[in-house]
């Protein structure tokens, strides 16, 4: 795919190792968030056992969440480094790794827009996340005026994904009016498709709905290939970013767009294993009646596949961002915790 399509590999983490396989095999771009962080710590916590205690030692007066913080920056600091020949060879469109901004300040766009400012300062070729809530929309464009790479998280639906592009679009067009450089921003907007199915099985349980289960499968695959025409009439300057992984076909109905896939790791490997064909799907439409017995059964995907389906002042209610954020919150709890551990060891 990454040979022979324009669709691009970006890695869902910053293990190094894993990084550096990915990269090896085209991957031109990473992430890093407290999920992340914590499952990188898990796996490679004899890289950073030593700097955790030095943190500790270094910052007398930080607590538990500024120690966490600076654990998720240079995490990324290092995967960035390992980005940095992509990211000059593709002039700032790929090489980039995403960093989270703090998803407690989902509902604080000054909050979100500092932080930000911060994380992109902190390497060229930084991307940071801003969640598509009321409260990111003003940020992306913000920090998009200041110069920040935008990639637009907790996204699922495609009122999010228009209001994202809009935004990023008034952005840039202040810097533009400026006199600012944009030839290096690489803005992408990432459709979360998993999560969305998620959430319809999830409503299928709720609201006792019978439908045959195959169909949920196709429902973020539906909504992202919408998404991607409509991006592309319009001519908005931001990729489509497909993440939140279930099943094959979040990778392979996407091969042939200018697009970003970011599956994890083990997911890349399942798909170098896999006799799926490399062919290009992304104009191949979801069939019709799958459409159609979705948007007759389930309200939640006819407010995702429908651009006015979802007011931004409702975008914080929808169920995917709910679950979606109460994880990350979590996540940043569970990490400061791990923290604490260092910090204050228990006596036994």
């Amino acid at each position: 795919m990454t040979q022979t399509t324009p669709t691009c590999l970006w890695n869902d983490s910053a293990a190094v190792g894993e990084l550096t396989a990915s990269i090896e095999d085209g991957a031109v771009g990473a992430t890093c968030n407290p999920v992340i962080v914590l499952e990188v710590l898990a796996k490679e916590m004899h890289l950073w056992r030593d700097r955790i205690g030095q943190l500790i030692r270094e910052m007398p007066a930080a607590t538990e969440s500024q120690i966490a913080w600076k654990v998720v920056e240079e995490m990324s600091v290092k995967g960035a480094e390992l980005l940095r020949p992509v990211f000059d060879r593709h002039h700032g469109k790929n090489g980039r790794l995403s960093i989270q901004t703090d998803p407690r300040f989902y509902r604080n766009t000054e909050a979100i827009v500092a932080q930000a400012l911060r994380f992109s300062a902190l390497a060229p070729n930084m991307i940071v996340k801003i969640p598509v809530t009321e409260a990111g929309i003003p940020a992306i464009e913000e920090a998009t005026y200041r110069g920040v790479s935008i990639n637009a998280t907790v996204c699922f639906t495609l009122p999010q994904c228009i209001a994202v592009a809009e935004a990023l679009e008034r952005g840039l067009k202040r810097r533009e009016r400026e006199g600012l450089d944009i030839s290096r921003m690489g803005p992408v907007c990432t459709i979360m498709v998993g999560r969305l199915d998620d959430w319809l099985k999830v409503a299928a349980e709720k609201e006792n709905i019978t439908t045959d289960p195959g169909y949920l499968e196709w429902a973020g695959v539906a909504v992202f290939k919408k998404t991607y025409r409509i991006f592309r009439q319009r001519g908005y300057r931001v990729r489509l970013l497909s993440a939140a992984f279930r099943n094959h076909m979040h990778w392979s109905e996407f091969i042939g767009g200018d697009v970003v896939i970011s599956p994890p790791y083990r997911w890349q490997q399942r798909y170098n294993a896999s006799d799926v064909e490399i062919v290009s799907r992304i104009d191949t439409p979801v069939d019709e009646k799958i459409v159609r017995e979705l948007e007759k059964k389930f309200i939640d995907f006819r407010r995702a596949n429908s651009e006015d389906g979802i007011s931004v002042q409702d975008f914080d209610s929808f169920g995917s961002t709910l679950r979606t954020l109460r994880q990350f919150i979590a996540a940043c709890h569970e990490l400061e915790a791990l923290i604490r551990n260092f910090m204050l060891p228990n006596p036994g």
